[in-house]
C-alpha cells in the first residue's frame, strides 16, 4: 500500500485518502489528475472499502477509458488485477448503452439496437423529411438534428420542448416523428443514449436502488465538461434524487478544473461544478496546484490571465521546476510575416535538438492553418494537422472549388458529381444513374448529357446547368477572388453554412479561400506574382490541387503538430506557438455577443498557454487578410493582461528600433502608411493626430487611433473606442478632438 501512495504529494494523497464522502477535486492543468483518479480507485480496492464490481467511473474520451483501466491493472495486487477489465469504466454514452443493453426490456428497445452516429442520424432525418414531403431548404437536415439533439441533452423530449412560433412548433412535431421512426426501427442516436437511460432511472424504483446500491463509488473525470442532463444522471446513480434517504447513496468524487471549461458550445456547463458543491454540502474543495509539465514563467501568465475571469472556484499554479525562459512575443507586419517567423523559429528549435512532434502551433479557428500550411510546404516542414482535416481537404473548400472547376470545364464529371446536388436541389441516386447510363450511351460528360433527360430528373439537373451556365457568364472578366465570392453566394454554398448550427467555422474557411486567391494572385508588396499566368483560375485550381496533394506527414513521421486550441486540449508539447492575438481573432468576435462570451475565450487562452513546457510564443499581427482585403488589426486584449517582465519582444518588431531609415523603409514595404507608422512608435503626423494618439468622438467616446490611410483631406483613420467597437472615421467629418 505504502507503494501506491508514495508518489503523491501532500494534496494528491489527501484526495486520494479521502474517506467516505462526497468529494470536488479542483485539479490544475498538468496536476496529475488521472492519478489520482486511478490511484483513488486502486486504494478503495486495495484497502477493502469497496470491489471492483461497485466502481462506476466515468470518462469523457475512449482513450481516456482505456488509460485509466491499463492502469489500475497495473497498480493493483495479481489477484485483483484482473477485475479490473469487469469495472464500469467509460464515457457516459458508452456506459447508459451497458446499461440500455443490460435492460433493453425496461427500457423499451430491442435486444439487438443499433446506434446512430452522426452521419447515421442525418440520413435518418433526411428519410423522414422526405416521406414527410418537408422542404430541405426551409427545414435543414442538419438543423434539426442539431435541435434534437440540444433538446435531448437538455432532458427535454418532443412534448416538453416549447414552440414560440409555426416554425419552431414544425420543428417540435419533426422531433416527435424523429423519435417515433427511431422507436419503430429499433435504432438510438448518441443523445438518446443518456436521455433514455437517464428515464429509464427515474421511472423504475427497483431498477433505481440495484444501481444505487451496486454502485457505491462514483468517480467523474473532467467534471466541467458535464451537461446539464449528465449531472442529472449522476446525481441520480448516486441517491441525490430525494427518493434516497440520506447516507445511503454513493460516494461522488469530481474531479475538473473551471478554468479549462471551454465547451459551452456542446452544452457543457461551468455552473455545473458550483451546484455540485451546494447540493452535495462539500465542505472542503481539494486544489491541486503544484504543475508537473511547464515552467514557472508559463504558469505564473496563466495565472495572471485567468484571475481576470469572475466567479472562479480559484487556484494558483506553482511548480518546482523553475522560472525558465520569458515567454516570447512577436508582432507580424502581416499574417503572412508572422507565418515566416514561425516557421523560420520552426527550423532553428530543431537545429537545437528539438523534436518536430514535440512543437505545435495553436490557433483559434481553423481558416488561420492555411497561411501556416503554405509556410510550412513552401519550407518543406513535414507538418501533420491534428484532429481535423488540412485547408484545401475541407469539405466547404472542396465544394467552392468544384464549383470552380465546373466554371473552367464543364466536362468536369468528379467536380459535377460532388455539387449537383449540394446544397440539396432534389436531385436524387436514381436521377444520377439515368444521367450516368445517358452519358454512357452518348460518350458525353455529364454536363453535356443532361440535355438528353427528360421529366422530373431533367427538370431538376436541367436548373444545375442554368446555374453554372449563368455563374460562368455573371464571372467574365471578373478578378479571381471576386469570382470565387460571387460562386461562394449564388451557388447556394453560404446560404447552406449559415443554417448549419456550427457552420460560421465552414464561411471562415470559405472566406480564407477568397484570401488564398488574393495572395495568388499577388505578393504582399502588391505587385503580381504570376504575371505570365493567362488563366489565373486555371492556374489557381492547379495551385489549389498541388498543395492539396500528399504533403502532410505520414505516420510515425517526425513532423510540426496544428490545431485549433480546442483540439489541444488535454495534450503538452515542448514549444507552443499562440497564433493570431488579435481582437475579433482571439478572442473570437462572437464572444462579444455571448453571455460570458470572453470569459469562455479567456479559459480557452489558458488552457492554450498551459499546453507549453518550456518554451512559449505568443504572435499576432499588424494586418491579416480577411476577404481579400487587408484589415487593420488590434493586439489581443488577452497579451495586455500578461505581466510585462514575463514577456520578451523577439523577431521583426524588436529588431525595428536598431534599424536604419532605408531598412525601416525596405522592412515595411508595401504596407499602408499607418501601419507603418505604428512600427515607429506611432509619432506620423496623420492629420493633426499620430498613430496611438488617444482621441474623443461625441457619439463612440474614448478611443485610440490604431491605424491610417489616404493623404490630406481624404484620410480616414480607424479608432478603437473599445467596447464600442472599430471604427474607420473620415476626418473631413469625424471631428476628433485630442484626449
Amino acid at each position: 500500500m505504502s507503494d501506491l501512495l508514495a508518489s503523491l504529494n501532500p494534496e494528491q494523497l489527501a484526495a486520494v485518502t479521502l474517506p467516505p464522502q462526497h468529494a470536488l477535486i479542483l485539479a490544475g492543468a498538468g496536476s496529475g489528475k488521472t492519478r489520482v483518479l486511478t490511484t483513488r480507485i486502486a486504494w478503495l480496492i486495495s484497502t477493502g472499502q469497496v470491489s471492483p464490481y461497485g466502481v462506476l467511473a466515468v470518462t469523457f474520451t475512449n482513450k481516456a477509458a482505456r488509460e485509466m483501466l491499463s492502469r489500475l491493472s497495473a497498480m493493483l495486487p495479481i489477484h485483483l488485477g484482473n477485475t479490473a477489465r469487469g469495472m464500469w469504466i467509460g464515457t457516459f454514452h458508452g456506459l447508459c448503452n451497458r446499461l440500455l443493453r443490460a435492460n433493453y426490456r425496461e427500457a423499451g428497445l430491442p435486444s439487438t439496437f443499433q446506434i446512430l452516429d452522426s452521419a447515421d442520424q442525418l440520413s435518418a432525418i433526411k428519410r423522414l423529411l422526405k416521406n414527410l414531403n418537408v422542404d430541405e431548404e426551409r427545414f435543414p437536415p442538419r438543423e434539426i438534428a442539431a435541435f434534437i439533439n440540444a433538446h435531448k441533452e437538455q432532458g427535454l423530449r418532443a412534448a416538453q420542448a416549447e414552440a414560440y412560433d409555426d416554425y419552431t412548433r414544425r420543428r417540435v412535431e419533426l422531433y416527435a416523428e424523429y423519435d417515433a421512426q427511431c422507436q419503430r426501427e429499433g435504432v438510438a442516436d448518441f443523445a438518446e443514449l443518456l436521455l433514455r437511460a437517464y428515464e429509464l432511472m427515474c421511472r423504475n424504483e427497483p431498477l433505481r436502488r440495484h444501481y444505487q446500491e451496486r454502485f457505491r463509488h462514483i468517480l467523474v473525470d473532467e467534471f466541467q465538461d458535464t451537461n446539464r442532463l449528465q449531472y442529472a444522471w449522476l446525481k441520480l446513480l448516486a441517491g441525490h434524487d430525494g427518493k434516497t434517504p440520506p447516507g445511503d447513496g454513493a460516494c461522488l468524487f469530481a474531479v475538473g478544473d473551471d478554468d479549462q471549461s471551454i465547451y459551452a458550445f456542446r452544452g457543457a456547463e461551468v455552473g455545473n461544478m458550483r451546484d455540485l458543491e451546494r447540493e452535495f454540502q462539500i465542505a472542503n474543495v481539494i486544489r491541486l496546484e503544484q504543475n508537473y509539465r511547464s515552467h514557472g514563467n508559463i504558469l505564473d501568465a496563466a495565472n495572471a490571465l485567468i484571475k481576470n475571469n469572475r466567479g472562479r472556484l480559484g487556484k494558483n499554479l506553482w511548480t518546482e521546476a523553475g522560472a525558465g525562459e520569458p515567454i516570447r512575443v512577436f508582432e507580424g507586419l502581416s499574417d503572412f510575416d508572422e507565418a515566416r517567423f514561425i516557421v523560420d523559429e520552426v527550423r532553428e528549435l530543431v537545429r537545437d535538438g528539438f523534436q518536430r512532434q514535440q512543437l505545435a502551433l495553436l490557433y483559434r479557428s481553423n481558416a488561420q492553418s492555411r497561411v501556416l500550411e503554405h509556410q510550412l510546404f513552401t519550407a518543406g516542414v513535414p507538418y501533420r494537422v491534428h484532429g481535423g482535416l488540412r485547408f484545401f481537404d475541407r469539405q466547404e473548400i472542396k465544394h467552392a472549388l468544384a464549383y470552380l472547376r465546373l466554371i473552367a470545364n464543364s466536362d468536369d464529371d468528379t467536380a459535377f458529381t460532388r455539387v449537383v446536388n449540394f446544397p440539396t436541389r432534389g436531385i436524387g441516386s436514381r436521377s444520377l444513374e439515368t444521367l450516368q447510363e445517358e452519358a454512357h450511351r452518348a460518350n458525353s460528360s455529364l454536363y453535356n448529357a443532361a440535355a438528353g433527360l427528360s421529366g422530373k430528373a431533367g427538370a431538376a439537373v436541367g436548373n444545375f446547368i442554368r446555374l453554372i451556365e449563368t455563374l460562368r457568364s455573371e464571372t467574365v472578366g471578373l478578378p479571381l477572388p471576386e469570382v470565387i465570392e460571387h460562386l461562394i453566394e449564388k451557388s447556394g454554398l453560404r446560404q447552406h453554412y449559415l443554417s448549419e448550427k456550427e457552420g460560421g467555422e465552414r464561411l471562415e474557411n470559405l472566406d480564407e479561400l477568397v484570401n488564398a486567391a488574393t495572395s495568388f494572385l499577388r505578393d504582399e508588396d502588391g505587385t503580381l506574382a504570376n504575371p505570365d499566368e493567362a488563366d489565373p483560375l486555371a492556374s489557381f485550381l492547379a495551385h489549389a490541387s498541388l498543395e492539396a496533394g500528399e504533403h502532410q506527414a505520414g505516420e510515425g513521421q517526425d513532423a510540426v503538430q496544428l490545431m485549433t486550441v480546442h483540439a489541444a486540449k488535454g495534450l503538452e508539447f515542448d514549444a507552443v506557438f499562440i497564433t493570431g492575438l488579435e481582437q475579433g481573432l482571439f478572442p473570437h468576435e462572437n464572444s462579444a455577443s455571448e453571455r460570458d462570451g470572453l470569459e469562455e475565450e479567456r479559459r480557452l487562452m489558458y488552457v492554450a498557454v498551459t499546453r507549453a513546457r518550456a518554451r512559449l510564443y505568443l504572435t499576432h499581427a499588424q494586418t491579416r487578410m480577411l476577404h481579400g482585403q487587408t484589415r487593420f488589426c488590434v493586439p489581443s486584449l488577452f497579451l495586455e493582461e500578461l505581466p510585462e517582465e514575463l514577456l520578451r519582444p523577439v523577431g521583426s518588431r524588436a529588431a525595428y528600433a536598431t534599424m536604419t531609415p532605408s531598412g525601416r523603409e525596405q522592412a515595411t514595404g508595401g504596407l499602408a502608411r499607418g501601419a507603418a507608422a505604428s512600427w515607429n512608435g506611432g509619432q506620423k503626423d496623420v492629420g493633426g493626430f499620430h498613430i496611438g494618439q488617444n482621441v474623443q468622438h461625441s457619439k463612440f467616446g474614448l478611443g485610440v487611433i490604431v491605424s491610417a490611410e489616404g493623404y490630406g483631406s481624404d484620410t480616414r483613420v480607424q479608432v478603437n473606442f473599445g467596447v464600442q467597437g472599430m471604427k474607420l472615421l473620415d476626418l473631413k467629418y469625424a471631428k476628433l478632438t485630442a484626449a
